[in-house]
């Protein structure tokens, strides 16, 4: 899957909101799969809106449109390997993250996100938009 890219919860809202910034980023057609974390993380934000139908609705459609990628036993690993480095190092990101790093380096994803902390993560391949 090298050269692929797993999109952080931040980077599909602001294709919800039709960021141009983060569309022009699609153009050339890349292969974008979705973590099954952020898949809840949507749903979560769609169930506590006051527009809980039209929100569901749009992550339903945006399902048809990617890929899903879900968590494996080598995941679990990754996730393992990840919290501990970065518990050593002392500077721990939040959990849900922990997961989308571990999805992206097992299968040596680029991560989307907005979020500097990915940084941290060794070994990870990482692109902010």
């Amino acid at each position: 899957m090298n050269g692929d890219f797993l999109l952080d919860t931040n980077v599909v809202i602001r294709l919800f909101a039709h960021d141009q910034a983060v569309e022009r980023r699609f153009d050339g057609d890349p292969r974008i799969l979705l973590p099954v974390f952020v898949l809840g993380e949507l749903y979560y934000g769609a169930l506590k809106s006051s527009l809980v139908d039209e929100n569901c609705r749009r992550v339903n459609d945006f399902l048809e449109q990617i890929e899903t990628l879900y968590a494996s036993l080598g995941t679990a690993y990754e996730f393992g390997t990840i919290k501990t480095e970065l518990e050593r190092k002392g500077r721990m990101i939040p959990q849900n993250d922990l997961w989308i790093a571990a999805l992206a380096r097992q299968y040596d994803l680029t991560l989307v996100s907005s979020d500097r902390h990915f940084a941290e993560v060794e070994k990870l391949r990482w692109e902010q938009w």
